[in-house]
């Protein structure tokens, strides 16, 4: 069974955060009259709107009848399978409460009197009703928002995310550490669902989960601004944390080592700490190099630890301050030259072809006599005709 099945809260004790939304819920159901208006929580997805009926009616003693709007595209449909069910007792006299799902797949123009349904249904039920949304502001459905009381359901807080998680790992005996759950939970942006999913699908098949499991998560669309990344290797107080931080961006670790190394000293303050934060980032520049010149891809995890975790530990404290983090500059001026550059690679190539040597040895070897060469307007017309070259392929390698 799926985590989000398995642990679905089955009382109110144990559904996580909206103590506001719990209490209007509570007095709502406890006071409602037939013709009174309907519920509409809503919120983003997984932060507990149908949980807590789950949660409640687990408790209760109600029959909770649970439905989906976007199963029926019609009012003849919607009356059929909704309107005689919310007027007929219960076979054992049990009140109900009747939950319709995702009203917004109501919301189009091909529900001609959908809405006027769900309204008609709200007015004539003789039990109470909550509706779900997404987004209770769309414009379609604007007629129905006067027979309901919106109740606002907001992302869950990362520490109730993580609280929850840790719950989970100690009931399916798994360890893992804190750091790891803190970056599963803040990941999931307040979607408390996704996290339970990303956590399952990290300790699938284990008993104990580590920073290389992280790897087996589908980022989605959820990705991490390199402002973000910056922000998170700098202000967080441990250097696991720090190396999760880069788990969330699509950049490559080789850019954000430069993004580091141009902001430590905007972030640090004090001489020693920014002095341990280079002398991290100058070992994590060693592997750097040696990744390329040995071609070993095994380095790049000693790098990342040194760029990451390295620089994380450099201060004594967090800095509890804003940081205008700024561009890499050489990174800035690649960006600029970028055209020259590559219109400078097709001479050198050109060159490579006709001289039969590679391109690393003509920019070493040729390049730097070259320049001096094509100073002189003779010799450079010379070297024109033997090599085919114009005078736009001069001006990239100068």
């Amino acid at each position: 069974m799926p985590f989000t099945q398995k642990y679905r809260p089955k009382s109110l004790k144990e559904f996580v955060n909206h103590k506001e939304a719990v209490e209007t819920f509570l007095k709502w159901v406890k006071g409602w009259k037939s013709g009174a208006k309907a519920l509409l929580f809503h919120g983003m997805p997984g932060t507990g709107k149908t949980s807590l009926l789950h949660a409640w009616s687990g408790e209760s003693n109600f029959d909770f009848i649970e439905l989906n709007a976007s199963d029926w595209r019609s009012a003849s449909q919607i009356q059929e399978v909704l309107g005689q069910s919310m007027k007929q007792s219960s076979l054992f006299k049990k009140s109900k409460i009747f939950l319709i799902d995702e009203i917004d797949g109501i919301a189009g123009r091909q529900d001609m009197g959908g809405v006027g349904a769900i309204i008609k249904i709200i007015k004539e039920s003789k039990f109470p009703v909550v509706l779900t949304a997404n987004d209770p502001w769309n414009q379609k459905l604007r007629s129905l928002r006067n027979y309901c009381t919106l109740v606002e359901f907001g992302k869950v807080h990362v520490f109730d995310i993580e609280r929850r998680l840790k719950e989970i790992c100690e009931t399916e005996k798994i360890k893992c550490d804190k750091d790891i759950l803190r970056q599963i939970a803040k990941r999931s942006e307040g979607d408390l669902r996704s996290a339970m999913s990303d956590l399952e699908t990290v300790s699938q098949g284990k008993k104990e989960i580590g920073i290389s499991d992280m790897e087996s998560l589908d980022f989605r669309e959820r990705r991490t601004n390199i402002f973000e990344v910056v922000r998170n290797i700098f202000k967080v107080q441990t250097g696991l944390a720090a190396k999760l931080a880069i788990n969330s961006s699509d950049k490559d670790p080789e850019e954000i080592f430069w993004w580091i190394e141009n902001n430590i000293s905007k972030e640090y303050e004090k001489p020693d700490e920014i002095a341990k934060a280079y002398d991290a980032l100058s070992k994590a520049d060693i592997f750097r190099k040696r990744i390329s010149s040995r071609q070993n891809w095994r380095f790049r995890a000693y790098m990342i630890d040194m760029m990451t975790a390295g620089v994380a530990t450099a201060k004594n404290e967090v800095y509890r301050k804003f940081t205008r983090y700024q561009y890499p500059s050489n990174i800035m001026v690649l960006g600029r030259t970028k055209g020259k550059r590559a219109a400078a690679g097709e001479v050198i190539g050109k060159l490579s072809q006709q001289l039969h040597c590679s391109s690393k040895k003509i920019r070493s070897d040729y390049l730097p006599f070259l320049k001096i060469i094509l100073k002189n307007k003779s010799m450079r017309d010379s070297i024109s005709k033997s090599f085919n070259l114009t005078k736009d392929d001069f001006s990239s390698l100068k």
